[in-house]
């Protein structure tokens, strides 16, 4: 198959299946925005190096800036976005990141979010290093990680006292 043969792929986008056109080349992180309308998605480096184009891909982190989308067929892909409803209530850890002000420019924002899911998802109360562990991946440039840290950590709680 040439490089410039376009192909039909189905993805799993958020729980919607989404038909796309695209290259054997193409990357997760683009198709994702630009071809399934999710600019949650950040394109940060290019280079596996900053985590902010993390999406869960069965629910494990997965950096979607090296991905080829075709690699992700039959999968269930999850962005930031699948986290809360559009009109119902934040999930805990985007409230807790709002209410200790763990975001600043949001750029790393989603990537992190989704990283701290999956620990979250894996382990119901996690240790500070557990947590940093979650997240070395994901670069931020503008709090710095206390209040990230303290973000995950606040929303472990809430989630275990809110399980039955």
């Amino acid at each position: 198959m040439s490089k410039s043969t376009k192909f039909e792929i189905e993805l799993n986008v958020d729980g919607e299946v989404i038909e796309v056109s695209i290259r054997s080349h193409h990357l997760l992180v683009d198709v994702l925005r630009n071809e399934c309308g999710r600019v949650c998605v950040k394109e940060g480096c290019e280079s596996a190096s900053c985590g902010a184009c993390t999406v869960l891909i069965d629910g494990t982190p997965r950096l979607s800036c090296i991905t080829l989308a075709v690699d992700a067929v039959g999968t269930d892909i999850c962005t930031v976005e699948s986290l809360s409803a559009p009109a119902g209530p934040l999930h805990p850890l985007q409230a807790s990141f709002i209410e200790n002000h763990a975001i600043q420019c949001g750029f790393c924002t989603p990537g992190m979010l989704l990283s701290a899911s999956a620990l979250l998802q894996a382990k119901s109360n996690p240790t500070a290093d557990e947590i940093k562990e979650a997240i070395c991946g994901n670069i931020c440039r503008c709090t710095g990680y206390v209040r990230i840290i303290q973000s995950i950590a606040a929303a472990a709680k809430a989630i275990h006292r809110s399980s039955p």
